[in-house]
């Protein structure tokens, strides 16, 4: 007795002995939802019957800053839905004075600048995929897709509705998420769950079901259940067809082709093949409204990876991008369409059955002056095993169209890998064999890792391990190098306080690079001590010693005639210290400062942001690095600094306009890049985007360009 009125003050239903539930940690966490039996208006007030007769979930465990003990401001949520869609109402209480803390009204906001809700579904009860929904105080609206049992892509988006408002003592949200915008099993009557509160005035991170503080609130291994009190509709076929018109202004004044107007058009199509298998198609898509990257001052010897922000690529995504590490990876979208249009392309991706899931994508490209048409296909398969553990193996073919007689012009890779994660997501780890194959098939193809880790709230721990051969070649992925063996052991320990102190702990990382034979060739050493504050704050300061042979020569500087030579070597280090200031004030910053010796001289930089908000309207941010290296002769002094300020403004939930200016000395290039936003109708929009490069120094304009782009989407 004593046990069910116990779940009954935490919002939580028992469970009778004859469900039939898949072991999860949380499983006694039961939310019923009862079908409605009259309408719900989404208007933000909660007066319908059916939300009166709802179950509440209440009582949020608290997950930051420690995992012991409730929320101080309490929580509500009830659930219910009918033959078309789930309906969620959410009632935060908040009586603490002052304004909550919110962005703007745009989509996709930044979890930990927000008063917010957010929801994890996992629809198929794998707790590694699933769907995410969410609201801020303000009334911006989250989506997005769940993989590898955590991560989170917001750059999915759906057709659903939301409506927010807010009151002295709390804000209020009501949802309506239609069945078909996302996937379940045929019959399904079952799904994990788990509700999110992120409280920045009671600087408090909640969860209603329990989360260990070292794990984000998205970790599926850590959901509840919602279970439905009666079957869900069958899963209709899905389709759903996006044209797009499109208009454009270009003048490259570098290369004197004067003024070139362009008109096209393009589409993408969604086809719901199964309740879980769905194709996605393109012809002539067009990218120019998709945010440009944030540059970066790269004085390091390897390119840089930067994230995929095309929609086309990001559904299903890990299916294709989960393979080998980030450093060595065999297929990286964005070698697709970056140098040369894309043509069409078809991309298969989803379940079979309840653990098996395939993803399948051909693409090709346009010829242009520089490359002949190129067609990419990948193939992947994930088999699920034990609790939430995973066999994947990957297909990647890179071919040359219309070659010319007699050549051969291809770069292929397979690959294995399996993924490690226990139930309760303490151990986690990889191991993974890849292979290329390309014209006259060299040996020394392959790229092999492994590592293994232990994560707890005061010890946390990972050993990796990796061996690239020197012709390994993932003309498709993303290798930083090649020709090297690597061994890396990391360590942490947390002391948790709870005061206002809430954590602060030494960490050590050792990186150790090796050639072919194993004769060390590079090492990073790190350690640090880190303090993580009641009010979110976070700082760090450490140590890092570096040992480098130089495999090629390297040129540091801007200072073309002069270099580093392959074969070099060199012992340097020095301290560090970031921090990241808390997230609730109006103003807020981070930075990172370095002072150390560097090759055959000394380095010192300083690289950050300043953030300020008129909530709800305006977000302006100014990203900044300035760095100073002193090589020594025959090297001049060299400086660079890097500003970029950007202009986030809201005007409704439907109008945005944003403006980014990135000054870089190092790539001696000013760009602006302005670009306005209608969203006349659900997930569909008018884009504006203008964007102009300048020579630094003398201001001549190098190109400029106005893009016009409508979308709409029927479905």
């Amino acid at each position: 007795m004593l046990a069910c009125s116990l779940q009954s003050l935490a919002g939580v239903s028992p469970v009778s002995k004859n469900d039939t539930i898949p072991d999860t940690h949380n499983k006694n966490y039961v939310y019923v939802l009862k079908k409605m039996q009259s309408e719900i208006k989404i208007d933000g007030v909660v007066d319908e019957p059916d939300w009166q007769q709802a179950q509440k979930a209440t009582d949020f465990h608290l997950v930051l800053p420690v995992d012991t003990g409730f929320a101080q401001q309490p929580s509500e949520i009830m659930m219910t839905y009918d033959d078309k869609a789930l309906y969620v109402a959410q009632i935060f209480y908040d009586t603490i004075p002052g304004k909550r803390i919110v962005e703007s009204f745009r989509p996709d906001f930044v979890f930990g600048n927000n008063d917010n809700l957010l929801i994890f579904f996992d629809t198929f009860l794998d707790q590694t995929n699933g769907f995410s929904f969410g609201v801020s105080a303000s009334g911006a609206k989250w989506d997005g897709l769940m993989s590898n049992g955590s991560n989170i892509s917001l750059m999915w988006d759906i057709k659903w509705e939301s409506k927010t408002r807010n009151y002295p003592d709390r804000w209020v949200t009501e949802m309506r998420i239609p069945f078909k915008s996302v996937r379940y099993p045929k019959d399904s009557r079952m799904w994990n769950v788990n509700f999110s509160r992120l409280d920045l005035k009671t600087n408090e991170k909640s969860a209603w079901a329990p989360v260990p503080r070292q794990f984000p609130t998205a970790s599926l291994a850590y959901t509840g259940r919602m279970k439905f009190d009666g079957p869900l509709p069958r899963p209709r076929t899905q389709f759903s067809f996006i044209p797009y018109l499109y208009g454009s202004y270009a003048n490259d004044f570098k290369a004197g082709t004067g003024a070139e107007y362009r008109k096209d058009f393009g589409f993408d199509a969604k086809v719901g093949l199964s309740s879980a298998l769905n194709l996605d198609l393109t012809y002539n898509p067009d990218f120019s409204q998709v945010e440009v990257d944030r540059q970066i001052t790269n004085i390091d010897r390897f390119e840089l990876l930067f994230p995929e922000k095309r929609q086309f690529f990001l559904e299903n995504s890990d299916l294709f991008s989960n393979y080998g590490y980030e450093s060595v990876t065999p297929f990286f979208s964005r070698r697709i369409g970056l140098d040369a249009p894309v043509l069409a392309g078809a991309r298969l991706t989803g379940k079979i059955g309840k653990d098996l899931r395939i993803g399948l994508m051909n693409m090709t490209t346009r010829e242009t002056d520089d490359f002949a048409v190129r067609n990419f296909t990948v193939a992947s398969v994930q088999q699920k095993l034990f609790a939430r553990s995973n066999i994947g193996f990957i297909f990647v073919n890179k071919e040359y169209m219309n070659q010319p007689a007699n050549t051969t012009m291809f770069n292929r890779v397979a690959g294995i890998d399996y993924n490690l994660a226990t139930s309760n997501n303490f151990w986690s780890g990889k191991f993974f064999y890849h292979r290329s194959f390309q014209p006259e098939n060299p040996d020394k193809q392959y790229a092999q890792g492994a590592s293994l880790g232990y994560n707890r709230t005061h010890l946390q721990a990972r050993f990796s391990q990796t061996s690239v051969g020197e012709n390994y070649r993932a003309e498709t992925g993303y290798v930083r190098r090649s020709g090297y063996n690597f061994l890396g052991p990391e360590v942490k320990y947390l002391f948790v306080p709870n005061g206002w102190v809430v954590s602060h702990g030494l960490s050590l990382e050792n990186e150790n690079y090796f050639d072919a034979d194993y004769r060390k060739i590079e090492h990073e050493n790190t350690i640090a001590y880190q303090f993580e504050f009641s009010n979110m704050s976070h700082l760090e300061f450490g140590y890092k010693d570096f040992f480098v042979e130089l495999q090629d020569d390297f040129n540091p500087t801007n200072d073309y005639d002069h270099f580093l030579p392959a074969g070099s070597k060199y012992d340097f280090g020095g301290l560090y210290l970031n921090y990241i200031s808390t997230r609730k004030n109006m103003l807020s910053y981070n930075f990172e400062v370095v002072k150390s010796s560097y090759y055959t001289g000394n380095i010192q930089f300083i690289d950050g942001s300043i953030g300020y908000r008129i909530q709800p309207y305006i977000n302006f941010k100014l990203n900044f690095n300035y760095t100073d290296m002193r090589l020594g002769e025959p090297f001049e002094n060299t400086k660079f600094v890097l500003i970029g300020p950007k202009l986030d403004v809201t005007f409704t939930d439907k109008i945005f306009w944003t403006t980014l200016v990135q000054y870089n000395e190092q790539i001696d290039n000013m760009n602006i890049n302005m670009r306005l936003q209608w969203r006349y109708q659900p997930v569909s929009d008018i884009f504006l985007v203008y964007t102009e490069n300048y020579e630094t120094g003398n201001w001549n304009s190098r190109n400029r360009a106005l893009v016009l782009k409508i979308t709409y989407w029927l479905n």
